[in-house]
């Protein structure tokens, strides 16, 4: 699925920080035309600082050297690791665009990678979403979906649980997820829901398709009207005591499940 670059859609803040040093690592290598200031710690000096500093300076960054407890004063009491940088914040992709980057990659043709999409509902934790970010990144999806008004924001928190997927993943914040996901059925995605009170297991159906793979809320689950645009249902099964597992554990394993099968 071809990726483009997308205008930012809603109402953003003019900047935002990144933090740590493997998300901050990240920004500065795939985008530091985004970054507008970067600080690091002065006193820190060990191996991976010294990276990241001439991996900055080669690409024309103006690095600032941070007293003790100057980064504190910007992002708070975080683990930033001696590393911040302030960024522009990341361009999310609209309904129309991310429809038409589904269409572009359905017409691909013969051996094209067909859409393979995560769409979220209702997941407002922000280490939630950033692990969910990362483990997306690492299944080779092409695009995280979620709904505008009940979903965490791609923060600072988020970026640097996503420990860098926030740069290589779109992310499509859309209006009306249910009208969204019956424009992607109309474009020939199947969406398949989980469910721990499914039928057939996720292990039985068939993900080697486009696919959009929609996860709920712990807890609460899909809302009433994305469940009822699901194709199916399907569950992880479970063999131990607990009831249900964390979604971005839950996300890891249907993801390389429907990664599996498409290798």
């Amino acid at each position: 699925m071809v990726v483009a670059a997308a205008a930012v859609v809603v109402a953003e803040p003019k900047r935002q920080f990144v933090y740590g040093l493997h998300a901050v690592a990240a920004l500065v290598a795939r985008a530091p035309e985004r970054v507008l200031e970067l600080w690091l710690a002065a006193a820190r000096d060990d191996q991976r600082m010294r990276r990241l500093d001439e991996a900055a300076r080669a690409v024309g960054l103006r690095v600032i050297a941070a007293a003790p407890g100057a980064l504190g004063k910007l992002v708070g009491d975080v683990a930033h690791q001696g590393a911040v940088a302030a960024v522009r914040p990341l361009p999310l992709w609209s309904d129309d665009e991310l429809l038409a980057a589904v269409e572009r990659a359905s017409a691909g043709g013969k051996g094209a990678d067909p859409p393979f999409l995560l769409v979220l509902d209702g997941i407002t934790d922000p280490h939630n979403l950033g692990a969910c970010l990362r483990t997306a990144d690492a299944a080779g999806v092409h695009a995280l979906v979620i709904p505008r008004d009940r979903s965490a924001t791609l923060d600072g928190v988020v970026r640097k649980v996503a420990a860098g997927a926030a740069e290589s993943v779109p992310v499509a914040s859309v209006t009306n997820l249910a009208r969204t996901l019956d424009g992607l059925k109309e474009r020939g995605v199947w969406v398949v829901g989980t469910d721990g009170a499914a039928e057939q297991s996720l292990f039985t159906a068939d993900l080697e398709r486009s696919l959009a793979l929609v996860l709920g809320a712990e807890g609460d689950g899909m809302r009433r009207l994305t469940r009822e645009r699901c194709d199916f249902l399907v569950k992880i099964p479970m063999s131990g005591q607990v009831e249900s597992l964390n979604v971005s554990v839950a996300a890891g394993v249907a993801l390389f499940e429907a990664r599996r099968q498409r290798l």
